[in-house]
């Protein structure tokens, strides 16, 4: 059976369309996840692995679950735990990087309910290439007791910004 010529140009558009965008796709997210909350705690942290295939920068992230959302690194300087927001991080080509409590992570603020174990939260995390083209990457990350991987304190319980 013989493809009409319209039909074989729209076939032709639309593999050139998938491979474009596979082509794009140059960031993985990997692990999601986010820390529980208790009631009227209105900060909480998104964790994940991040690889980028090309040299990328993350920078920056949107949820409906919270009213703030910006990258965060917490450092020790002078014997002193701090956290402070950062412009973007850079992810080096093949090499993953780990978002993780106490480290970098995707801060969420003024949060608008409680988070609770098994539900999962939708995150938007933008990534710019060298090229400075942008790739937004939606996320699902399921919500997780507040004693998973870090300890049983909640991160950031009364920490105000």
């Amino acid at each position: 059976m013989k493809q009409s010529p319209i039909k074989h140009v729209l076939t032709a558009l639309a593999l050139s369309l998938a491979a474009l965008s596979a082509a794009q796709a140059q960031v993985s997210v990997t692990e999601p996840w986010v820390r529980a909350t208790v009631p009227q705690q209105k900060a909480t942290g998104a964790f994940m692995q991040l690889k980028a295939e090309k040299g990328a920068r993350l920078v920056s992230a949107q949820s409906p679950a919270a009213g703030i959302v910006e990258i965060h690194e917490m450092a020790i300087v002078d014997n002193v735990m701090k956290m402070r927001q950062i412009p973007g991080l850079d992810l080096p080509a093949g090499k993953p990087v780990e978002l993780k409590p106490g480290g970098y992570h995707v801060m969420l603020m003024d949060l608008k309910a409680p988070l609770k174990e098994g539900e999962s939260v939708p995150l938007t995390l933008v990534f710019e290439g060298a090229d400075r083209r942008q790739e937004t990457v939606e996320v699902k990350a399921p919500v997780r007791a507040l004693t998973t991987r870090g300890g049983g304190a909640p991160m950031h319980g009364g920490h105000k910004h």
